[in-house]
């Protein structure tokens, strides 16, 4: 049975690089490649699926219109699906207790969960609010796979 902590596992395989599929507004999907990790929501402390996406992608458009998920890791042939309901945050997107310093944080935080390493930690937070980058978390109702 596949749960969450296969995908967190899988996620060292291929530097979180994932496949997200969102719901266009003509009800067919759109998928992209992002990098995603297993981290705690901020409000709930669950474990979520986690990515940072451009303030300007239509993935993040179709996200706040349709507020569900689908994201697939895989590693050679072993691979693992989380689906669900979506949390955004971000400067166009606000949640209560998240002010810009959390977001900030918050931001780091998806980005090291998914594997990502930085050197310049002032530049990262500089190019996330130049392009008003968001956290999109994917709290799962369903995981599989064939781990």
């Amino acid at each position: 049975m596949t749960d969450l902590a296969d995908f967190a596992r899988l996620i060292t395989g291929d530097h979180g690089l994932c496949v997200v599929s969102t719901l266009r507004a003509d009800r067919t999907m759109q998928s992209s490649v992002v990098n995603a990790g297993v981290l705690r929501h901020p409000a709930t402390g669950a474990d979520v699926v986690g990515m940072v996406v451009r303030g300007d992608a239509r993935k993040l458009d179709n996200l706040r219109a349709r507020p569900r998920a689908t994201v697939v890791i895989r590693v050679g042939w072993e691979w693992a699906a989380v689906e669900g309901p979506v949390w955004v945050v971000g400067p166009d997107d606000p949640a209560p207790d998240v002010d810009a310093e959390r977001l900030r944080l918050l931001l780091r935080e998806v980005f090291t969960a998914a594997g990502g390493v930085h050197e310049d930690w002032a530049e990262y937070d500089r190019v996330m609010a130049a392009e008003r980058r968001a956290v999109v978390l994917v709290l799962p109702d369903r995981v599989y796979g064939n781990g």
